[in-house]
This record gives structure tokens, C-alpha cells and sequence, in this order.
């Protein structure tokens, strides 16, 4: 396939005609593209009980022969060309220009909402190295009973949790009792 992802491209039939968006994801064995900010869908997700319910938009795929590449040297639609460099690599052209075209690799969003610079990313490394181990949650001791050294509340294998013998309702045979 020709376009790769984070290629810019226009898309020239459908509802989104004209408008220009990055190639998100290529998907090469059905021969479409996700293209960014076209081709959007609305999706209604239903309430769990986790979660409530919301309205999710998403962009949907579309075929490959409804978009083409952006000319990065006139900025308008072309064709694209192969041409092979002295070391035998492929090399993508503009077909109107000549001009080669380089995909810009897309940008993953950030996992977490603050970036932070990496002076303070070795700041709150050398932090995390002088805090005490962590001790899992049975072995945690709160209360004056952790300077002792000792639970003074007994065990709970200790209480008796057996059923409390229950009565046993005999019914009658016959019909309406």
C-alpha cells in the first residue's frame, strides 16, 4: 500500500469530501485508512454499573480509493510515484512535483495529563528510592498495638460461625394449605 500512517491526506468522495486529515492507522489487508477527524461516528454506550452512560465519537475506516496524498510542496492532492535511490530503496514521490515524501511519524497521546521534564522525573526517582519498602496490607500495623508488636483483639478463626440449628416446616399434601 502506498500510504502509510501519519501521511496527510484529503479525502475526495464521501460526506467528508475535501477535508484533510493524518492517517491514523492503515489497515493494508482490507485496504483502508483511519484518517483523522473524518469519516467521524457517534456510538452510544450504554450505563453499567460501573460506569455511566456517554456518547462516543470515533473515527470510522474508509477505503483507500476515497483519499489521496497531500503534495507537501504545492499543498494540493497528487498521485504518488516510486523511485529507487543509489542504495536500492524505495523512495515515495509526488507524482505533480517530484517531490519525495516522508511520513511524519503520528504522536501518541501522553498517558498521563501533566508532562513532566526529566530533571523532574530524576527528582522523583531518587524520592522513590529513600521511602521504606512497602509491606503487604495483613502485615501493616496501626494503632499502639504496632509499637507492642502484637494484636490484642483476638482471631476471628477463633469465633464460633457455625449455622444455628434452623426448624424444619413440614406442609401438608393436600391442595391450598
Amino acid at each position: 500500500m502506498k500510504l502509510h500512517t501519519g501521511d496527510t491526506v484529503v479525502v475526495i468522495s464521501g460526506k467528508d469530501k475535501g477535508k484533510t486529515g493524518t492517517i491514523m492507522r492503515v489497515l493494508a489487508s482490507e485496504s483502508r485508512v483511519v484518517v483523522g477527524g473524518a469519516n467521524m461516528r457517534t456510538r452510544h454506550v450504554r450505563k453499567t454499573a460501573q460506569q455511566a452512560g456517554r456518547i462516543i465519537r470515533y473515527e470510522a475506516s474508509m477505503h483507500v480509493s476515497n483519499v489521496m496524498l497531500l503534495d507537501p510542496k504545492t499543498r494540493k492532492r497528487a498521485r504518488i510515484g516510486v523511485k529507487f535511490d543509489e542504495k536500492g530503496k524505495k523512495l515515495r514521490i509526488s507524482k505533480k512535483s517530484g517531490e519525495v515524501v516522508v511520513p511524519v511519524k503520528a504522536q501518541k497521546k501522553p498517558k498521563s495529563p501533566t508532562s513532566e521534564s526529566s530533571s523532574d522525573s530524576s527528582v522523583s526517582s531518587a524520592s522513590s528510592e529513600s521511602l521504606p519498602k512497602k509491606q503487604p496490607f495483613w502485615r501493616k500495623k496501626a494503632g499502639p498495638s504496632a509499637a507492642e508488636g502484637e494484636v490484642t483483639e483476638g482471631s476471628h478463626m477463633q469465633q464460633d460461625h457455625s449455622i444455628p440449628d434452623q426448624q424444619v416446616h413440614v406442609r401438608a399434601g393436600s391442595r391450598g394449605s
